[in-house]
């Protein structure tokens, strides 16, 4: 049976809602609202993919703490059961961030004692999978896939040192880059999204770059254009990227065009931010194909 997969840490959000600002050293402010929340990353990608119908394989890292025991609980609440990769080690393989959201933007803390895994036992679990999320471990994992036939999709979060070189291996070896506006610029010294997704051609014959609440720049056979967002009522962004990649990743696997498997994320990607957390608004299937048809002249 086909599947689609990927490797990464869970993320578990303390999210602190309505804060007039940061509290500055020795202070105390009290949020509005709060919630404990499954946070961003692969496992949120693939869990949106999940409610989407498609068959996922969430390799990752459970301990014996509580917030891996919270994380075990949302599994079994949205019906996944993900792969192991941290039985038997101690610790908290999970990344616990607070997330405190002011009115301009979120801040985060966080902490992890870390994820050990070997690429070895990620091929052996994500072997067969027609699309796999790629992060910035397991190269060797996922040459092996590449070999093999499988699509592969790059997603990182922001890195002070990124550049075309330090992740040039990765650009290499990936079908698809979905960097945002300000990690594209970053990653290829531009100073504007077009000029960015011109180097990107370099290494892809489809580009992506992420243009926020202005939808999705692509580059295709030369061809430049942006796919608009849907429009929604913005409450909150946290998780907006995975929930694009869920898209994204759906329309790969059921072989849409590009220009189709792009607007599908925005989709995904719109929804997720009516709501407070990265999973809070998740589309079925039926849903996300209702609205691909209500959206489908933004592809013109």
């Amino acid at each position: 049976m086909s599947f689609a997969a990927g490797a990464g840490s869970i993320n578990v959000d303390l999210l602190f809602e309505g804060m007039p600002r940061i509290p500055n050293e020795g202070e105390e402010l009290f949020a509005r609202g709060f919630s404990l929340q499954m946070g961003g990353g692969v496992p949120a990608t693939l869990l949106n993919l999940s409610g989407l119908g498609v068959p996922v394989r969430i390799l990752t890292g459970l301990g014996e703490d509580m917030f891996s025991e919270f994380a075990r609980r949302k599994f079994d609440e949205f019906g996944a059961t993900p792969y192991n990769l941290a039985e038997g080690e101690s610790g908290i393989p999970l990344n616990i961030t607070a997330a405190i959201l002011t009115p301009n933007d979120r801040t985060f803390v966080s902490y992890t004692d870390g994820l050990n895994a070997s690429a070895d036992r990620v091929y052996e679990a994500a072997k067969g999978a027609k699309v796999v999320e790629m992060g910035r471990d397991y190269l060797p994992a996922y040459r092996k896939l590449k070999s093999e036939g499988t699509i592969l999709v790059f997603d990182t979060g922001w890195d002070d040192d990124m550049s075309l070189d330090s992740y040039r291996e990765y650009l290499e070896l990936a079908d698809y880059y979905t960097p945002n506006q300000k990690e594209a610029l970053k990653i290829t010294g531009t100073d504007n999204p077009s000029d960015a997704a011109k180097v990107l051609e370099q290494f892809f014959d489809r580009v992506i770059v992420k243009l926020d609440k202005d939808g999705c720049l692509i580059r295709e056979n030369g061809r430049e254009r942006v796919i608009a967002n849907i429009p929604v009522v913005h409450r909150d962004s946290t998780g907006a990227g995975d929930a694009f990649l869920a898209g994204l990743m759906y329309g790969l696997y059921h072989d849409y065009s590009f220009e189709q498997s792009v607007l599908f994320g925005n989709i995904t990607g719109g929804t997720c931010v009516t709501a407070v957390g990265c999973l809070s608004a998740r589309l079925t299937e039926s849903e996300l194909l209702e609205k691909f048809k209500q959206y489908q002249h933004l592809l013109g």
